[in-house]
């Protein structure tokens, strides 16, 4: 069973190596700022519900070395929430400091969400996802000094929330509740359901030696 991961976020590929799935990626080049302005007011967890689909939608269709898909397609996207207020990739450094400025000693929510969709035999059958949503809390005692050198390194620019619990932003990080692969990106507990509603055991997607 082949599983097709309609991102290029290396985070959400290193979880599902880690877990003995090699998936084969796909970009989706879905333009999220026009997806959600276009949907109008959303919740957090409908917001990354919503793209994540488009995400795998992107996709479905396309080739992989002249062969059509044949297995599921797996589409994701997160979001933090910090006092109801929605906060996606920071871009740029400034954003990002003002975002750990304003984290810093607090907590908040990461939602991830998944979309799956059964392209089994090359044409779809079937879809289905879900939102994994985790606690995080920052340490309080984190200086300026350090946001900046964390910052200055470019790793929070480009993540949900202007931090990873899997890299050098994890020292900064003094809780977690729920699954913490979801704040990294991807649920793989999450993912492990919604296989089971096509009746697809997880082991079945293991092609990769660990």
């Amino acid at each position: 069973m082949r599983l097709y991961l309609a991102s290029t976020s290396p985070a959400r590929l290193a979880t599902l190596r880690a877990v003995g799935v090699e998936p084969i990626l796909l970009a989706s080049n879905v333009d999220e700022d026009a997806a959600v302005e276009a949907a109008g007011p959303l919740t957090a967890p409908e917001m990354v519900l919503l793209l994540a689909r488009l995400k795998a939608e992107a996709v479905v269709g396309r080739t992989v070395d002249g062969a059509p898909i044949d297995g599921f397609i797996l589409g994701g996207d997160s979001a933090f929430e910090l006092d109801g207020v929605v906060y996606g990739k920071p871009h740029e450094p400034e954003v990002a400091r003002e975002r750990w400025l304003l984290q810093r000693g607090r907590e908040g929510e990461l939602h991830s969400g998944h979309w799956l969709i059964d392209h089994r035999g090359g044409v779809v059958a079937g879809a289905t996802g879900g939102v994994s949503t985790s606690s995080v809390r920052f340490a309080a005692d984190i200086s300026d000094e350090e946001i900046d050198a964390y910052v200055a390194t470019g790793e929070p620019l480009q993540v949900a929330g202007a931090f990873t619990i899997d890299s050098l932003g994890a020292p900064f990080i003094s809780e977690v509740r729920g699954d913490p692969h979801a704040v990294v990106g991807l649920s793989v507990a999450l993912l492990r359901e919604l296989l089971l509603e096509f009746g697809v055991r997880w082991h079945t997607l293991w092609n990769r030696a660990l």
